[in-house]
């Protein structure tokens, strides 16, 4: 059987030349760290400022007087409500109340600007297609999409364009940067304060380019995205969230709007509000391993006496935490802070607590 080759993103000869680590991420060729390595490339994103390539996200443009309706149908989060400008954060789920995918959603001047993950962007835009009803969705297959994130962020790209400043936190506008035309949301996946930058195609190297020429700014991989997004307590999919977990097990409820609690709608809305009332039997948690060793994706977590209670679905060593950091599923009755576990590293009980998320403050722009 010969494999499909991986697809490249508008960035990919911009990685090669500044000697970028490439591996196979979600059927795409991607960075997966520079030569200044994942620890300096995190840290550096935590003082000044990280620029990403996340071209192999899905975007796509939802337009028609019922896009919002549309979408409300297939989504918990509340769209028909979202003022001209802001986003939300939201989930396509299934009859169970388990997670197709999760989304970003913003309401653009005449039409939803969407962003899926890229692993599930086909299923997830021939899901919409069967279900838009007289809304058309369009696929952004021309467009890249670029990460700035950190606390330099903002002045970084004021002197490109001034107007980013003062967007607010979870808004977006189309604005000129270096007179590009892009489409720029105050959003990111780091849980500090930055942007993304959906552009064309044909101008994203550039751009890129003229990014990475800011003093504050280093070209970031997929390592540190991931263990900043770890830190900051942020769910990967494919991995802490899929279609066998419920958004009240992922500790996701906060998503669905007091509206779309009240009037269902959605799929798996009967069971969402039984776990919302109930409780579910697992739930999301923080965990913190003692000493220095840490406790990867797949490791069992017991309790004193061995009995298996749950799993880790994303562990590794926090840089900014300054210590091994994890989440996973446990078992409802051992989910209160505090609680002691036990991880099974390599055979070997290790002992660990149920810690608050974020192990790393978030610092989004407020205003």
């Amino acid at each position: 059987m010969v494999e499909n080759p991986l697809q490249r993103t508008p960035l990919h000869r911009l990685h090669v030349s500044l000697g970028a680590k490439m591996v196979p991420f979600a059927g795409y060729d991607m960075p997966v760290q520079y030569p200044s390595g994942i620890m300096a490339e995190h840290l550096h994103t935590r003082a000044r400022a990280g620029l990403f390539d996340v071209s192999h996200m899905g975007q796509a443009r939802l337009v028609g007087a019922g896009a919002a309706e549309a979408l409300e149908r297939l989504v918990p989060g509340d769209i028909k409500g979202l003022a001209p400008g802001r986003m939300r954060y939201t989930l396509f789920t299934n009859d169970r109340g388990g997670i197709l995918d999760d989304l970003m959603v913003t309401q653009a001047d005449d039409h939803l600007f969407l962003v899926v993950n890229a692993a599930c962007k086909a299923q997830d835009f021939a899901h919409l297609q069967r279900h838009l009803g007289a809304a058309a969705m369009t696929p952004l297959a021309d467009r890249a999409l670029l990460a700035l994130q950190g606390p330099a962020a903002a002045a970084v790209l004021a002197r490109l364009a001034p107007g980013a400043p003062g967007l607010a936190f979870m808004s977006g506008a189309a604005l000129a940067v270096d007179g590009v035309a892009c489409f720029v949301t105050r959003s990111g996946y780091t849980g500090e304060d930055g942007f993304e930058l959906s552009v064309p195609a044909d101008a994203a190297e550039r751009l890129a380019r003229r990014l990475l020429a800011e003093p504050e700014v280093m070209p970031v991989g997929l390592g540190a995205r991931d263990s900043l997004r770890l830190e900051a307590g942020l769910c990967l999919y494919g991995h802490d969230i899929d279609e066998t977990t419920t958004v009240v097990e992922a500790d996701l409820a906060w998503a669905i709007q007091k509206r779309r609690r009240a009037e269902g709608g959605f799929p798996g809305a009967a069971a969402i509000a039984r776990e919302l009332a109930a409780g579910a039997a697992r739930k999301r948690v923080g965990i913190r391993p003692e000493g220095r060793a840490p406790a990867r994706e797949g490791t069992e977590i017991t309790d004193d006496t061995g009995a298996t209670v749950g799993r880790i679905t994303s562990g590794g060593f926090g840089p900014s935490a300054d210590g091994p950091v994890a989440m996973g599923y446990v078992a409802a009755s051992r989910a209160a802070l505090g609680s002691a576990l036990k991880l099974m590293v390599r055979g070997t009980p290790r002992p660990a607590r149920i810690a608050p998320l974020p192990f790393v403050p978030h610092r989004y722009h407020r205003g």
